[in-house]
């Protein structure tokens, strides 16, 4: 719990399930804080050790915070900028509104009339910038590449979460779900592992009840194909950054995304990426002389296999590309940057 006279900008987070704007949220306010911003969060599903101010606090928002004629609300749904427009509008309670969207869609009139009244709006790509229709800055998502680093020894790393360290590893790492293109990724391991006996797969990510269904089916597919030992379900983990370290080809064969982090993730941990057209992914990710990785088209499963099959079998294409992943994360995407980004919005505004 903070003093709200000592807040200067406040993150809410209406949404008590967690989410990637929830992520966000968390790993952004500690390295915010750590770069001077008197920043807070609202809300629930939060960590308890984050920042915070309550609800019941919000009517001492009336007074301004200390040196400052108003505090910055940054918004990243429009339940957050609803209450932020009556508060500053209807209330008088000196307020500036900033908002961030990730939408890759066209927006409902009510959601741009409430973008209308933001002081300022964040993109968190080009594509998103694409659908907005009022002035905004692009400010994409950074990582921790701290905790997303390269492993010391990539054998050590398989060994210590009980894997193989003589094989190759191809990972999908993320919710199990049709959106998400997991079958694509077993359909893919299905038609390319049985050729190349040093290679297995790992699926490590959570589904949901509603797609428990999806994941048995998926899991029968890799069974009738006689594939259980190479093609692993390891479910969730809150020490993926470990499994990262064990992979040398990651996939993220999404049929849609918002933003996807997961390209990041394993670019940092110098594994190189063959994604799909979705979300920020071709703007994550280089391709040509200096690659980072590959870009194929959503839902087609031909190209995946055989862009995945080219990675596979060319190990210093591969070794070549975790380099400049790594680097290219460090230079563009880290979390430090995009914080240090979301400073110079406030300070504009």
């Amino acid at each position: 719990m903070v003093n709200v006279s000592d807040v200067e900008i406040i993150a809410p987070n209406f949404k008590k399930r967690l989410s990637g704007v929830t992520s966000t949220i968390i790993q952004l306010i500690p390295v915010q804080r750590a770069l001077g911003e008197k920043i807070a969060a609202l809300g629930p599903g939060l960590p308890a050790s984050l920042p915070h101010i309550r609800f019941r606090d919000l009517p001492k928002l009336w007074r301004t915070p200390r040196g400052l004629p108003f505090r910055i609300w940054h918004a990243r749904r429009n339940i957050e900028m609803l209450p932020a427009i009556v508060m500053r509008d209807v209330l008088r309670m000196p307020l500036k509104i900033v908002f961030t969207s990730a939408s890759q869609r066209r927006h409902t009139g009510w959601t741009k009339w409430l973008i209308s009244k933001m002081d300022a709006v964040i993109a968190t790509s080009g594509k998103t910038a694409d659908y907005l229709e009022v002035p905004n800055t692009v400010v994409v998502h950074g990582i921790d590449t701290a905790r997303f680093s390269p492993a010391d020894d990539k054998a050590i790393a398989k060994q210590m979460l009980g894997l193989n360290a003589t094989m190759k590893i191809a990972g999908c790492f993320g919710r199990v779900r049709h959106q998400k293109g997991t079958d694509l990724f077993v359909d893919s391991m299905i038609r390319l592992l049985p050729a190349r006996p040093d290679w297995i797969a790992i699926i490590a990510g959570r589904a949901t009840a509603q797609h428990v269904e999806y994941e048995k089916e998926l899991k029968a597919r890799v069974a009738a194909a006689s594939l259980i030992d190479r093609i692993l379900f390891v479910g969730e983990h809150t020490n993926i950054n470990d499994w990262y370290r064990t992979l040398d080809l990651f996939i993220a064969p999404q049929r849609w995304e918002g933003f996807g982090l997961t390209p990041l993730e394993a670019m940092a941990s110098a594994v190189p990426v063959v994604a799909t057209d979705v979300g920020a992914f071709p703007e994550l990710l280089v391709t040509g002389d200096k690659e980072t990785g590959a870009i194929v088209p959503r839902d087609d499963l031909d190209a995946m296999v055989q862009s995945c099959g080219l990675f596979m079998d060319d190990e210093s294409r591969r070794q070549l590309a975790s380099v400049r992943a790594r680097t290219h994360v460090m230079n563009a995407f880290t979390i430090e940057g995009e914080a240090r980004k979301l400073s110079a919005v406030y300070r504009s505004v």
